[in-house]
C-alpha cells in the first residue's frame, strides 16, 4: 500500500509565501509523474502544477511565474513553492503521484492540505 502525506499548508497574507511538501511512502518501486491540484469551495478540482520523472514541468496559467514545483526522487517527495500568493489561491491543495508498487502504475492521492490567503 502507498500513502501520500501533504504538509506545509496554513494561513498567510496576500503577497506571502508557503512551501508545500508531499511524501510518498509504502511499497514503491518507482514514481512516474507527480503533481499538485487544488479545489476551492464551490469549484472543480484543477491542476496547479505537474512534474515528470525527468523533471519536465508544466503549470496552470494562473500560477505561472509565482509557483515552482520540484521533486526529490531519493525521498519520494514533491514540493510546491508558492510565492506572491493571492486570495484566489485559497483552496485545499492535493498532491498525486503515479506510483509503481506492483506490476503496474497506480495514481495515488494525498488527503489535502488547506491554504488560506487573506487580503
Amino acid at each position: 500500500q502507498v500513502q501520500l502525506v501533504e504538509s506545509g499548508g496554513g494561513l498567510v497574507q496576500a503577497g506571502g509565501s508557503l512551501r508545500l511538501s508531499c511524501a510518498a511512502s509504502g511499497t514503491i518501486f518507482s514514481i512516474n509523474a507527480m503533481g499538485w491540484h487544488r479545489q476551492a469551495p464551490g469549484k472543480q478540482r484543477e491542476l496547479v502544477a505537474h512534474i515528470t520523472s525527468g523533471g519536465s514541468t508544466n503549470y496552470a496559467d494562473s500560477v505561472k511565474g509565482r509557483f515552482t514545483i520540484s521533486r526529490d526522487n531519493a525521498k519520494n517527495t514533491v514540493y510546491l513553492q508558492m510565492n506572491s500568493l493571492k486570495p484566489e489561491d485559497t483552496a485545499v491543495y492535493y498532491c498525486n503521484a503515479d506510483v509503481k508498487s506492483s506490476s503496474r502504475y497506480t495514481d495515488y492521492w494525498g488527503q489535502g492540505t488547506q491554504v488560506t490567503v487573506s487580503s
